[in-house]
Formats: C-alpha cells, structure tokens, sequence
C-alpha cells in the first residue's frame, strides 16, 4: 500500500483506492467497456480477471456480457479467458486467442474489422456506441502513476487510451506497482475533433508533440486498484531458414537503394511488424551496414532490443512495448540504457498517415498471402475465417515511402509440407490493394514493382516469389487468362472469374492448392 500512495501524488484521489472485488457490482450485462492495453502489454489484468472469476463461479457465461473495445488485442489471460466464458458480445477491432477466434468464425462474437489509426478516432466520434450515446460505460485502465494534476501515467503501451478516457462515464485505474513507473516515456496528443484539429508538429521520430500524461476529468474516477501482475508478454516468435533468407533479400535491397541515391545511408525510419520475419529482418539490420538508424512503429520486440545493443539504433517511437517475458526483464534491468532511447504514442498518432507520409517511413508487414498482381490479405483464412484483424498494416503500407510485404512461399498443411501456396491468381480477400505495395519478398526473391504495370507486376512475381512447387501452375495461368482477356479485349489485368479460385478450392476439398491444370 506504501508504494500505491507513492504512486498516486494526487492526495484527494486516495480516498478512491478499493479492493478489486468492491468494483464488481459496476458491471452490467450489455455494458460498452474500454480498457488500455496494445498487444500483450500495458493492459489492465485485476479488473477483467477478477470478472472473469465472477462469471465462473457464479455460473453466469453467456449472462454477463459486454461490448470490448481496446486499442488492439491484449493478454490472452483476460479476453480469451472472456471469450472462453461467453463474456464478450461485440468486439472491437483487433484480438489474439483461439477462444475469441473460435466465437468469432463461430458467429458467437460480433468483431468489426478497422485500420487502428482510423478505428481511434471513429470510437472517439462516437461512431461504434451510438445508441448509448456515443460514450462508454467504464474505461479500465492501467497506468503507472498519477500526478500531481492528476494525469495519467500509462505503462507499455498507449494504445487508444485518449479516446477511451474521452468518452467513459467511469473510470477504473489500476496502478501496477510490480513495474518501474513509466513517467516520461508517453507523448500524448489528446484528440480533437474536427474541424478544430491541429496539424502534428513531428518532423523527426525523437520529436515531442504532447504532454508525457493523459489528461482526464479525476471526478469520473471512480475507483483505483494496486495491480501486482506484470505483462504476459508475447512469446518470441523464432527465426528460420525462411525468414533469414527472406531478411537477406530486404537488407541487399536496402543497400542497392542507398547506392542508386533512393535511401539515405541510415535509410529513412522504419516500421516493422510482428513475427518471426519482422524478427529476422531487425536481426539482420543489427549486424548490416547501415548506422544511425530510427524506428516509427507499432511495437518493439526483442531483436529491437539487440538493434538497441548494436549501437545501430539512435532511437524508436512505437505504441507499444511488446517483449517477451525475457525481454521486459532486460528492458527493466538496463532501464537507463534503452528508456531514453524510446517514446511511446498513442496509435492515432503513431499510425496516422501525417507523420508517416511525413518522416517517409518504411513499412514492412507479412500477409496470409497475395496475388500475381499485388493484393494482399492480412485477415482471413479462405476469404471467411478471421484470425486477427488486419490491425496497422494497412496504416503504414499506404502511406509509407516504401510498402513492403514479405511472407514465406508455402506454407505446409496436414497432409502436403508446401501444400499452400502464399502466391495466388486472385487473393480471395483484399486488405491492401495494388495501389499500395511496392516491394513483395519470399525466400525465393523479392519483387520490385514499382512503376510497372498488372502485367509487368504479375510476370515479376511469378518470377521472383513464387515456390517451385507453384511457379509453372502460375505462369500457366497467367498465359491463359492473358490470352483469354486480350482476345475479348478486357486484358489490362487479366482474371478467369471461372477458375481463379481452383487452388483455395481445391486446398478446401483436398488439403492442397496443387491442381493438376486449369480446365473448368
């Protein structure tokens, strides 16, 4: 208790200080809730687990229910456990966990996709709670330390909390004091509607623009929590043959880039996003040639961390520290070191497509797949089952100076070890259009397409990306239908609606996208 008050240095909000079970009877079935929290990190686990545990031994899944919107997905611990006990009706717009998967592709849980940028400044708009108002009922938060003035000091992440505190009617806090307080590590822009909206005043990735707090009305506080349970973490995900060798393709872009004149020599700041590809490309900038490097990102993983070490890394902006159990502990053990080296934003800042168009950022993402001409599905499995949600990809990719996406060739199914292709005639949902990718890569090669026409594109990835296994069903295709549109005269980017989905079909019936030709 001694380390709480410390932390809370507004002294009339002491009073306010509760055990976590006296907050339960403020949740209603049908309730919209907010809480803080951006991938495995910076968000609150007493409240929701304390729920949780109410719901269980009570009895009550599926009659105590809410709508749930965070900034993207969370600990597993707290909304799959939630999805697990029927506690979740809407959801909001980007989640991890084979529970809140399974209700979602099982109609059980309503989940809008949306690009997180714009998915901030929608709920701050009111648009997602209209019939209540445009507001939430409670915003459950994590923070770090309350100031003087009451500002809220966030933990690992800022995710949408200005929003979310913006339009809730109640607000718990949980103060985590098992964690260093992370004072000074935000830069928070507090959103204003248009059309009084000011234009952010970033021009480089170490600038700040806000205040280090989110500022909130301390009256709609209504009840504050010591938490003494650390970040899950998101576990590391390992490199591979696959992505070093899809990393070594960036990295000899990179440098022809930088010697054609298009980069500078520390390249331009660099957006990367999670897994074992993102890892690998981040593993090799650590022991590449380029030096004065900058992050502007979502999130940080360990390899940031190594890039940290190297002395390549000057600095890195994100929303969110997203470490491994391992590395929030190397992060608190050399505080010093990386803290004044990092800045964490909110994601309607960090994804907004000012600063990004702004500092000429460098997006890399891996889809599920894309096409022979350069769409791309980050989402959904079959054109229909949801993993995740599409989350910033989409932020950056549109507006970066370079758009890059990178995934393996093939993926390996039950029964065939290169039994999907990544590489298909038309993706069957599209998340990121031709218009906004300018570099695809596998392990086979990377594709550099800009300036090229559907044609041109469609050739060079066929060349450069496609599996083996995959290439001469590809280039078969591509004849055909060439030929096919050309003669009608509809050949600009030539499609076979008849047959452009036999892969996927065939992987549906048969546990391969290997087909034996094109025929109908």
């Amino acid at each position: 208790m001694s380390e709480l008050l410390k932390r809370i240095r507004k002294t009339n909000l002491h009073s306010r200080i509760k055990k976590v079970e006296d907050v339960i009877p403020l949740f209603k079935t049908g309730m919209n809730i907010g809480w803080s929290g951006f991938t495995p990190a910076g968000y609150p686990k007493m409240v929701p687990i304390a729920l949780a545990d109410h719901v269980e031994k009570n009895g009550l899944q599926g009659k105590l229910k809410f709508n749930l919107f965070i900034g993207a997905s969370v600990g597993t611990e707290t909304e799959d456990r939630w999805a697990s006990l029927d506690m979740i009706d809407r959801r909001w717009p980007y989640q991890t966990g084979k529970n809140i998967q399974a209700g979602i592709n099982e109609g059980r849980i309503r989940m809008g996709d949306k690009h997180l940028s714009m998915f901030a400044q929608d709920l701050g708009y009111g648009f997602y709670t209209k019939d209540n108002g445009g507001r939430l009922d409670i915003a459950v938060i994590e923070c770090s330390a309350i100031t003087e003035n009451g500002g809220l000091v966030l933990t690992a992440s800022c995710g949408a909390v200005p929003e979310i505190v913006q339009i809730a009617d109640k607000i718990i806090i949980e103060i985590n004091t098992s964690i260093p307080s992370f004072e000074g590590l935000h830069d928070i822009i507090e959103p204003v509607n248009p059309p009084h909206r000011q234009p952010y005043l970033i021009s480089r990735v170490d600038d700040r623009a806000g205040s280090p707090y989110v500022r909130v009305d301390t009256d709609r506080i209504v009840a504050i929590i010591e938490s003494d349970r650390p970040d899950n973490g998101r576990s590391f995900s390992e490199q591979d043959e696959t992505s070093e060798a899809i990393a070594a393709h960036i990295i000899d872009f990179f440098s022809h880039e930088v010697k054609m004149g298009r980069l500078p020599k520390n390249l331009l700041p660099l957006q990367s996003g999670v897994g074992s590809i993102a890892n690998a490309v981040i593993g090799g900038l650590a022991k590449g040639p380029f030096t004065g490097l900058n992050v502007w990102t979502e999130v940080l993983q360990d390899t940031m961390l190594d890039l940290f070490d190297s002395g390549k890394l000057d600095f890195a902006s994100t929303v969110s520290l997203s470490y491994s159990v391992d590395g929030f502990k190397r992060f608190y053990e050399n505080w010093d070191k990386y803290s004044n080296k990092v800045l964490m934003r909110p994601l309607s800042i960090a994804n907004h497509p000012e600063p990004i168009r702004r500092l000429g950022c460098i997006a890399m993402n891996t889809p599920v797949e894309f096409d022979i001409y350069a769409h791309a599905n980050s989402t959904l499995v079959g054109g229909s089952r949801m993993i995740n949600g599409i989350g910033g990809s989409g932020d950056f990719l549109r507006n970066a100076y370079l758009s890059i996406m990178h995934t393996p060739s093939a993926r390996p199914t039950k029964t065939d070890r290169t039994g999907i292709t990544c590489v298909v005639p038309h993706v069957p949902h599209v998340d990121h259009t031709e218009h906004d990718l300018d570099v695809l890569v596998t392990e086979q090669g990377l594709a550099d397409l800009r300036g090229l026409d559907p044609k041109s594109r469609a050739q060079l990835i066929i060349d450069k990306c496609a599996h083996p296994d995959y290439k001469p069903l590809l280039q078969e295709y591509f004849d055909v239908a060439k030929k096919e549109c050309l003669a009608r005269k509809t050949g600009h980017e030539p499609q076979m609606l008849d047959r452009v989905f036999k892969m996927q079909v065939n992987l549906a019936k048969n546990g391969t996208m290997k087909i034996d030709n094109w025929d109908i």
